[in-house]
């Protein structure tokens, strides 16, 4: 399995945590939300093409919506690869961190 970048990992973490609520702009929102960070669109749109393309993230359009101008939203859904991704990316990043000297982080 190929490791997730920062990117994709946060926005398939963001995915997770949003649910079937999943889109482009409360994407983008719930980063900046829990991270603390401003992410742009492309920060957002760009690591979600590549997961589509992956297989780890399915896109689906929803209903037009009025304020959206008659445009329908695209809707994101981890597949399970995408979980076992965030599993992989999750286990390699808890074995280097604990093969990590104590105190080395102090210096």
């Amino acid at each position: 399995m190929i490791l997730l970048s920062r990117a994709e990992e946060t926005v398939l973490l963001a995915i997770l945590g949003l649910g079937d609520d999943a889109y482009g702009v409360s994407i983008l929102e719930y980063i900046q939300e829990k991270t603390g960070f401003e992410w742009s669109l492309a920060q957002t749109y760009d690591p979600l093409k590549k997961l589509v393309k992956k297989g780890y993230v399915t896109k689906t359009k929803g209903d037009p919506t009025p304020e959206r101008g008659g445009r329908a939203k695209s809707h994101y859904r981890l597949t399970t690869q995408g979980r076992q991704a965030l599993v992989e990316i999750r286990r390699v990043q808890d074995c280097l961190w604990t093969a990590v000297p104590k105190g080395a982080l102090a210096r």
